[in-house]
């Protein structure tokens, strides 16, 4: 590969890999797993950049992401893995009660996300954690731009329910 694109490479990809380890450290529950499903994935986007033409380069990253993600998922079927939620940005430090409250209430949401079937998981992850639009998930995942709103929808309102939250406030 030119020394050229290796440079456009790490410009317009690498930016986007720590939205690729929080997608797959959701997908796969395992944050020594997630750091190598990235890897794989960047080495996998390296080796085919080439045939990258232009666009959302984020979406077009956690597409592969996501691809790496259930490929690992289906080699290690019937394995056991945690949530760390330390991996996910819980906050570090209980000097002070509101510490202490804001890293129990992440603790339960990130538990009720991990709870949540696959298929709404990734949606809730990519839209509300990501800020992905209804379009760059759809690329994503490789559904209509109607699905992701009715997954949207069902996984929030799952989400909802799970945390004992109105699902007009979760919206």
């Amino acid at each position: 590969m030119p020394e050229h694109d290796v440079e456009r490479f790490e410009r317009i990809i690498l930016p986007h890999l720590d939205d690729a380890y929080t997608l797959a450290r959701y997908l796969v529950r395992d944050s020594h797993a997630a750091q190598d499903v990235v890897q794989d994935a960047a080495l996998r986007a390296l080796r085919y950049f080439d045939g990258y033409r232009g666009g959302d380069a984020r979406a077009w990253l956690l597409s592969i992401v996501r691809n790496v993600s259930l490929t690992w998922r289906q080699r290690t079927a019937g394995d056991a893995h945690t949530v760390d939620i330390a991996d996910i940005g819980v906050a570090g430090g209980h000097e002070t009660d509101a510490a202490a409250i804001e890293s129990s209430e992440r603790e339960r949401i990130v538990g009720a996300i991990e709870s949540l079937p696959e298929e709404f998981r990734e949606i809730i992850v990519l839209r509300e954690i990501e800020e992905l639009s209804y379009k760059e998930i759809s690329t994503v995942v490789g559904v209509p731009v109607g699905t992701v709103m009715s997954r949207l929808a069902r996984g929030r309102k799952r989400l909802a329910a799970l945390l004992g939250v109105g699902v007009e406030e979760a919206g």
